[in-house]
């Protein structure tokens, strides 16, 4: 069975002091709330990533990600953060990929595909990001984009290794925009991902893989987009800064 998972991307959001309120209130509100086998990913600014690590290690279904890594291992590189750095922190995940990373840093398919390896390289499994823009949805386009983006950073690795990924669906047109697909324009789109994982490293990869859906998902939204049969959980933004918000997504899941 799939793990269902809720990671949430803080971006460049919280003071220290207020990021760790956020995770003891989101502790809190778990606290109140029914044992759950979802997995929950914080993914906080760098700062943030060995207090909220030793916060919730002893918790159950719990896990830091960094939002970003270096490709290479060490060296002088001003203001750049390494796997084996992040490692260190207690954090086990990596965002690579992100459309804003892909956006505002021209990263492309060859740099994150270093990242990618990188991060195995060190026991750090990578929640990878794909999704198409509005122009691109707009001349049918969508699916090419996604599949390209996928192939060209990941298909090198090994089954074993792919398989250790989490992949994140972001259509571009719908971060931060307030705009969702529907449901139906989410689950085609998680399908076709998971065809194509099949296509290329077969079933028992594809179907064991989560697909996240990255697109202002939110406490509205969240429980008919995790009906969805392909779609195993939300990389949430801007509703994860908010603790109430980000627990009910946590609880959306069909029973």
């Amino acid at each position: 069975m799939r793990k269902k998972i809720v990671a949430g991307n803080w971006k460049m959001n919280k003071t220290f002091e207020a990021g760790l309120q956020l995770v003891d209130e989101i502790i809190k509100e778990l606290d109140a709330q029914p044992a759950s086998e979802v997995l929950k990913i914080i993914a906080p600014p760098y700062i943030h990533l060995a207090a909220i690590a030793e916060k919730v290690i002893l918790l159950n279904e719990f896990g830091v990600a960094s939002q970003n890594c270096h490709h290479l291992a060490n060296g002088a590189y001003t203001g750049e953060v390494s796997t084996e750095m992040i490692v260190s922190t207690g954090a086990k995940y990596v965002i690579v990929g992100h459309s804003e990373r892909r956006l505002y840093f021209a990263e492309n398919s060859e740099l994150l595909s270093q990242k990618v390896d990188i991060a195995l390289k060190n026991n750090l499994t990578p929640i990878f990001c794909i999704g198409e823009n509005l122009a691109e949805r707009n001349a049918d386009k969508h699916l090419e984009t996604v599949l390209k983006q996928l192939s060209d950073a990941t298909f090198h690795l090994s089954a074993s290794d792919f398989g250790r990924l989490i992949i994140a669906y972001e259509p571009v047109w719908a971060i931060g925009t307030g705009v969702t697909a529907t449901t139906e324009q989410a689950q085609s789109m998680h399908k076709y991902i998971r065809s194509e994982i099949n296509k290329k490293y077969g079933a028992e990869v594809s179907s064991s893989i989560s697909i996240l859906y990255g697109g202002s998902c939110n406490a509205q939204n969240a429980k008919e987009l995790f009906a969805c049969e392909d779609v195993d959980g939300g990389l949430i933004g801007g509703a994860a800064l908010k603790a109430p918000d980000f627990v009910t997504i946590i609880n959306s899941f069909p029973a």
